[in-house]
């Protein structure tokens, strides 16, 4: 080929690529116009719901929230997936509500930790999130209104129930507000990955080093693994050299400014987490909901028949039951109980009524709308 046709090839390339950009450019200050738009439709709705000095009037909406992205992904044509166009509108109502009222969200600690990734996966990151060394300090400050909301976590793949979790909502009034569903994926993080041939050390808490051990073992053998207390000091450390990695997850190279050298190193890669989200408010039905709830009852013969016999009645779908002994109480056993259905339709408040006409004793936990992300 002659360079007078290179160049003329290169020429028309050009003249194609700066078309694409201009129009690029294009919808980017009409994406621009819009987000500023929402923005101020969200401070038209702040100015509404506080007219009259009112202290009652509610921010967030997680039934709302929830419809909204639901009609994201079901209107997306790609050829983006629905999930990540639904991750940016998360965003964009977060930073909106955050004109309107900033939540603040307390989570179970220590930073950095799946549960804080939960939490920003669930209301997006303009909220303000701090971490609490216990569960129980989670439900006391949300209940206290030291905080809008608590995400703790309340079921593993691998674990089952966190009992310490049930124990807490039979002692606390508070309600659960929304589910959040997290793929617990690894990494190992550094600050430089071209330097990974020269790894020397990897920073990770114990935990994490189980998780992933077989990838250890395998991959990094004669590199030095030190325990340390949090995902975040693991992060911290890697980040103050170019020799070393911690093993976490996305909001650890987030939080730290690392990069993902290898990514999904966990020895169970499907395990998946639940956390709850809870809240002093109810929520109202979202078309696509659960509900979740206590019951005590006296350990004999045909007890756990006996309670879930309503459900079959009506042919409500349970999707999750977990049963220990009730904890300082004068029953024997404590069932929780996570069923499709909201508490506002017939069917479900039937049942709910029936099972407290019975020998049980029952606390409403909540109905919230089924994870979405």
């Amino acid at each position: 080929m002659s360079d007078s046709k290179l160049q003329q090839e290169q020429r028309e390339q050009e003249q194609a690529l700066s078309k694409v950009r201009d129009r690029i450019d294009e919808i980017d200050r009409e994406i621009h116009r819009l987000l500023n738009e929402r923005a101020r439709c969200a401070q038209t709705v702040a100015e509404i719901k506080t007219k009259g000095g009112t202290e009652a009037a509610v921010f967030y909406r997680p039934e709302r929230e929830a419809q909204v992205l639901r009609k994201v992904m079901s209107r997306n044509e790609g050829p983006l997936p629905d999930q990540e166009v639904a991750r940016l509108f998360r965003e964009v109502m977060s930073v909106c509500l955050a004109l309107e009222q900033p939540l603040d969200v307390v989570f179970l600690g220590p930073e950095a930790n799946f549960t804080q990734q939960a939490a920003l996966k669930h209301f997006g990151h303009s909220v303000r999130c701090n971490a609490l060394g216990s569960l129980e300090s989670v439900f006391r400050d949300v209940e206290a209104g030291h905080a809008d909301f608590g995400v703790v976590p309340i079921e593993n793949a691998e674990d089952g129930v966190v009992n310490h979790a049930l124990d807490l909502f039979s002692r606390f009034n508070l309600n659960i507000c929304g589910e959040v569903e997290l793929r617990t994926h690894q990494h190992l993080l550094m600050a430089q990955p071209s330097e990974i041939d020269r790894l020397d050390v990897i920073y990770a808490h114990p935990f994490a080093i189980n998780q992933c051990r077989h990838w250890i073992e395998a991959r990094c053998a004669d590199v030095k693994c030190v325990e340390v207390e949090s995902n975040a000091e693991a992060a911290r450390l890697a980040a103050e050299s170019s020799t070393a990695a911690a093993i976490g997850g996305d909001i650890s190279a987030d939080l730290f400014n690392l990069e993902v050298a290898q990514a999904n190193i966990e020895d169970q890669p499907d395990s998946l987490t639940r956390y709850l989200v809870v809240g002093r408010q109810a929520v109202s039905a979202s078309g696509q909901d659960k509900t979740s709830i206590l019951l005590m009852a006296h350990d004999r013969p045909g007890a756990l028949y006996e309670l879930l016999e309503p459900f079959r009645k009506r042919n409500i779908s349970l999707t999750r039951v977990e049963s220990r002994a009730a904890p300082q109480s004068a029953w024997d056993m404590l069932f929780y109980v996570d069923f499709e259905g909201h508490e506002e339709s017939a069917g479900v408040a039937e049942l709910l009524k029936e099972l407290e006409s019975g020998s049980v004793e029952l606390k409403r936990l909540g109905s919230y709308p089924k994870a979405v992300l």
